[in-house]
């Protein structure tokens, strides 16, 4: 057993009384005691001494578990002592025991795991939801659209023709079209689809358009804008929905980002309906190839393609070119009357919202 004081040097408040005591210390390997003339205090494990901030260069000891214990010294405490004393948290506590270099590791396994489930969970929770819920929610949203919604019995019969060649196994409850003049088009909850007028204007033929619209139907196939709400929206949208507002609206739908895999998948899906339809993939390569000229070139979508979550349009046009066959006569999607019907559809619907969306 080792001892220092009583001296002026060293005192002890036992954290019941404002009593300042000077205590003589005893220790060993184990841990130590104070002792005064009238009392003591311990025996305490080493492990227990909190260090605290002094000042005036002295040296402060809590007790853990004992509000207002306190062991001062008025310089640093001696050597004998001091090896045994906890060192002052640089990091936290737990960090400086672990060292920080492990805590470092764990602090990335910890992070990587949350990326994973943030990344991954959607996927496994957006089939589980009850295609009831789904339906309406796209309802809902396709209900923010209101006067928007263009439709002629010549447009509607030209768009169920286009349904049938390209998904007539995909649940699809509705493609509408909506009087934005944004070159777009989108897939909703519940197995509806929105074509926006200034996609239908820009595209030179319907088979342009029916790439576009076997790719939003790949992604209703897949169940991908469940998928993509559940990730970046959060579950209060699927009992919530959206709120009424055109530009909200918009702006909700086009903050919905798929993962490249969901992207590529759902232009597989577009390749091979219109393979099985007959229709050509050129002029939806055309429209890709226009896509990344909009985007500043290839070269500018590479760059930023680390943040995007599409493919680079000239991958995307090489594999619809890749998939035409050399020499085939292809038969047309629409006729020229149909197609027509399509483009004036917006034009010719007396009960349309005519003029631009707000903010658009």
């Amino acid at each position: 057993m080792t001892s220092i004081g009583p001296d002026e040097d060293l005192w002890h408040y036992d954290g019941s009384s404002a009593v300042r005591h000077h205590p003589r210390v005893d220790w060993d390997a184990d841990g130590f005691i104070l002792r005064w003339e009238t009392g003591a205090s311990g025996p305490h494990r080493w492990g227990d001494l909190v260090p605290l901030g002094g000042t005036g260069g002295r040296s402060v000891y809590g007790l853990r578990g004992v509000n207002g214990w306190r062991l001062t010294f008025a310089g640093p405490p001696p050597a004998p002592f001091a090896v045994h004393l906890p060192l002052p948290a640089r990091y936290g506590r737990w960090v400086d025991q672990l060292g920080l270099w492990k805590a470092l590791g764990l602090f990335a396994a910890v992070a990587a795991l949350v990326i994973f489930v943030v990344l991954r969970a959607p996927a496994w929770i957006a089939p589980h939801v009850p295609m009831a819920w789904e339906e309406k929610l796209g309802d809902a949203m396709f209900g923010d659209f209101g006067g928007r919604l263009c439709e002629t019995p010549a447009s509607r019969a030209a768009i169920e023709k286009l349904r049938r060649q390209l998904g007539n196994d995909v649940p699809i409850r509705q493609i509408g079209i909506a009087n934005i003049r944004m070159v777009n088009a989108v897939a909703l909850p519940g197995g509806r689809i929105l074509l926006f007028d200034g996609l239908i204007r820009e595209a030179k033929s319907p088979d342009e358009l029916a790439g576009v619209l076997a790719h939003e139907i790949g992604h209703v196939r897949n169940r991908d804008t469940m998928t993509a709400l559940v990730r970046q929206l959060g579950l209060s949208v699927l009992l919530g929905g959206f709120n009424g507002n055109v530009g909200g609206a918009i702006n909700g739908l086009l903050a919905m980002s798929y993962s490249r895999e969901a992207e590529r998948a759902a232009d597989q899906y577009s390749i091979d309906a219109m393979r099985a339809a007959d229709i050509s993939p050129l002029p939806t390569a055309a429209f890709f190839d226009k896509l990344g000229k909009l985007a500043g070139g290839e070269k500018a979508e590479r760059t930023m393609s680390w943040m995007a979550s599409h493919p680079v349009s000239a991958e995307r046009r090489a594999a619809f070119e890749a998939s035409a066959q050399k020499g085939k006569r292809y038969q047309p999607s629409l006729s020229a009357a149909e197609w027509r019907a399509l483009v004036d559809a917006c034009k010719q619907d007396p009960d349309v919202t005519k003029g631009p969306v707000l903010g658009f």
